[in-house]
């Protein structure tokens, strides 16, 4: 299978943007994991015939804006995953979750119809899984005690795109102390 990866600048650090000749994502990683990004394309998609180009404009322009604050930009951006039934569904419900709003992994079983509450391990495994960084927004899936537990690229990735989303509060970087007179 023929497919295009592109280098993009991110806040985030260099990301390789793979699509196909329709111009849908296909993944998107970021380039310190690159050894991630070829096993997932390997595991999805079998022998992956990968093209350097310049990327879509769309996508681009999409990912700017999110950057820029705009964070519904990348809604229109389109993606196509392979994966199992239960990835691609997972995958699919993630897109679903707006800019500012998280979910826990059990709500996330709960509403793609699993009642086990076990289930939300398979869900986790999924949303690991999940070869599209940022537009596909894994990021948005927390524990249910809020922790933000682990994320494929970092959890300094995950808290800092949530940050932006403004769904969590930027962590400060030291205590901020008074000083008191003639100190």
């Amino acid at each position: 299978m023929k497919m295009f990866l592109s280098h993009l600048d991110s806040p985030l650090g260099e990301m390789l943007l793979v699509t196909d000749a329709g111009h849908a994502v296909r993944a998107l990683d970021f380039a310190d994991h690159q050894a991630r990004l070829r096993r997932v394309l390997r595991e999805h998609y079998g022998e992956v015939e990968l093209t350097e180009s310049l990327p879509p404009t769309e996508i681009v322009d999409a990912l700017a804006r999110y950057f820029k604050g705009e964070l519904d930009a990348l809604n229109v951006l389109r993606t196509v995953t392979a994966g199992s039934e239960l990835q691609r569904r997972v995958w699919a419900a993630l897109r679903h979750i707006p800019a500012g709003q998280t979910t826990t992994y059990g709500k996330m079983a709960k509403d793609l119809g699993f009642a086990d509450p076990r289930a939300a391990i398979d869900i986790g495994a999924a949303n690991g899984a999940n070869p599209i960084a940022i537009i596909v927004p894994c990021h948005r899936v927390i524990a249910s005690n809020g922790e933000l537990k682990g994320y494929a690229w970092g959890l300094h990735r995950k808290r800092w795109l949530l940050e932006h989303e403004k769904t969590l509060a930027p962590k400060s970087e030291e205590p901020q102390t008074a000083m008191l007179p003639g100190f």
